[in-house]
């Protein structure tokens, strides 16, 4: 250990520890969080968004710690781990002249910062693509069973963390194709397709809900190069801070001499690539680069290391960088250090001035998951999003929350009202409308299927069919079916009622557990040539909900 670390680097880890675990307690938690929180409140092999590991991290938190921290203890382990693989990763004997410096550069890149003590699906992504690359430099040198069981075992625990890791495997493979015909490096890959089996059973049985979001319903909007390619590449400079000259100008200068190497400049260009061309697509986030963070640290510390001109430069910024960096954590925590209200500020004041008015009522909010989640962490009392058809699904579509509520008298919290019972503020200024109901009932998970999965532009009748997956029977006069009609971006442009006529007469109900068929004809609409159709139903007379994909228009 002595060899691989010295005295004063885990001085400087250790303080970074302690700061992140500050940080982490006193910080409010982002929606993000609460949203993952409310995950891990039932563990599963899988979520509506993501793989299951950042569920497990906090699950794994709770057992220590309650409140923030008990959601980011192990982001702060993990990102303590993470800068030490890093330190491993880095093979250069002068390293150790230059800790300082080490700790400054990896403190300038800002989201890598955060995923220190924050927990989003990032910080096990970081954690894993290090300690990927640990395992790989190791196995490259000398392939063995044992080498090939832990790296495929690393691979999974990668994939489990996001999906966006696929990138990394995929391209380090592509700097290396003679992996092809290594045998260990099939071992590998079996063993890690088995670790993660669990997960593809997952998808299956929840009709690869995840995978269809991520790739068919995210929301789209029509190209525009100033908020989706000059965003993204925007978003390239701010993950690495003051420093990005010199981490980009270490990466387009690299001189891959070993293959372990030609790995870190493959996986950086791959996904910088990859992501710049589905710019064109649709709008990218900051964070969906972030393993490029890692292959891109390595490079530009060895930067720092073999220029001394460079070294001086780099020196002061990270100081810079540090300053800024560290104002800006203070502000995370104290609002009033800018004029700009964040998540983490007054979060818990309007979820307990909600939850006294409400006292012992559960609360619904309209197409809000992370509002639910976040007010059932602060008041510890279970909540729902209700979602609408100009919203999205999310985990409450599909869990069993919904049922808790059924049949009770709910407190219902709506951006979209004009008036209510009483209503509250959200730091930002939003204005919330709250109206009690009685004997509360909704029926979300109702699925509306098409014959071939398309709609006729014509008048014909045309068939639907409709499953109930609740066990009690749900009478027809309660229910009221719509078509919503979207665009080629799949942007809601009208919803119209359709009427519909079952298939077999003197049906008055929708079988539990059953599927009904139906006729309906498709109605008179006002947009021009609409690209797709999604089925909604309102029961009961609540917003019209999701009840289908987005189905082509045929």
């Amino acid at each position: 250990m002595s060899n691989k670390f010295s005295r004063l680097f885990f001085i400087f880890l250790g303080i970074l520890f302690v700061l992140n675990l500050i940080q982490g307690s006193v910080t409010e938690l982002l929606y993000d969080e609460a949203y993952y929180w409310y995950y891990a409140q039932d563990l599963s092999w899988g979520y509506f968004d993501h793989p299951p590991m950042v569920a497990f991290l906090i699950w794994l938190s709770s057992l220590v710690f309650d409140g923030e921290m008990g959601v980011r203890f192990m982001s702060c382990v993990l990102g303590i781990g993470t800068v030490s693989i890093l330190w491993l990763l880095i093979e250069d004997p002068k390293k150790k002249q230059y800790i300082p410096h080490f700790f400054l550069l990896l403190f300038s890149m800002t989201l890598f910062n955060a995923y220190g003590f924050l927990t989003l699906p990032d910080t096990p992504l970081l954690f894993f693509t290090a300690l990927f690359l640990l395992v790989y430099k190791r196995f490259i040198s000398n392939p063995t069973w044992p080498k090939a069981l832990v790296l495929g075992l690393v691979m999974a625990c990668l994939m489990y963390s996001k999906y966006h890791a696929v990138l990394v495997i995929l391209f380090t493979l592509l700097s290396n194709i003679s992996l092809l015909k290594n045998k260990y490096a099939w071992v590998a890959v079996l063993c890690s397709l088995a670790c993660y089996s669990p997960h593809f059973l997952w998808l299956y049985q929840n009709d690869f809900v995840s995978l269809e979001y991520h790739i068919s319903e995210r929301p789209n909007q029509p190209y525009s190069f100033s908020g989706f390619t000059l965003g993204y590449l925007l978003n390239l400079l701010v993950n690495f801070g003051l420093l990005f000259p010199w981490f980009y100008y270490a990466l387009f200068t690299a001189k891959p001499k070993d293959k372990f190497t030609k790995a870190l400049v493959y996986v950086t260009f791959g996904v910088i690539l990859f992501f710049f061309l589905s710019t064109f697509h649709r709008r990218s986030q900051a964070q969906w680069v972030i393993v490029i963070c890692i292959p891109m640290a390595i490079l530009a510390y060895q930067l720092l290391l073999d220029n001394a001109k460079a070294r001086k430069w780099m020196f002061g910024l990270s100081i810079a960088s540090l300053v800024l960096l560290c104002y800006a954590r203070a502000w995370l925590v104290y609002q009033p250090l800018l004029p700009k209200i964040f998540e983490t500020h007054g979060t818990e004041n309007w979820v307990h001035t909600l939850n006294r008015k409400v006292e012992n009522v559960p609360v619904v909010f309209e197409n809000s998951y992370r509002t639910s989640s976040m007010y059932h962490f602060y008041s510890g009392e279970p909540s729902f999003s209700l979602n609408n058809i100009f919203y999205r699904r999310n985990q409450y579509s599909i869990d069993a929350s919904e049922a808790k509520i059924q049949g009770k008298r709910i407190a219902y919290v709506t951006k979209y009202a004009d008036s209510g019972d009483f209503y509250f503020y959200y730091p930002d200024g939003t204005k919330m409308f709250v109206k009690y109901k009685d004997n509360f009932k909704s029926y979300r998970r109702l699925k509306g299927f098409f014959d071939q999965n398309q709609v006729k532009r014509n008048k014909a009748p045309q068939l639907l069919k409709v499953y109930n997956p609740y066990a009690e029977k749900i009478p027809l006069d309660q229910l009221v079916f719509r078509l919503a009609f979207l665009n080629a971006y799949k942007q809601i442009q009208e919803t119209q009622t359709i009427t519909i006529q079952p298939v077999e007469e003197n049906t008055l109900v929708l079988k539990p557990r059953d599927t009904t068929e139906f006729s309906f004809r498709l109605p008179a609409h006002k947009t021009k040539k609409p690209q797709f159709v999604k089925f909604s139903i309102s029961e009961f007379g609540l917003p019209t909900g999701i009840n289908s994909p987005s189905i082509p228009l045929d």
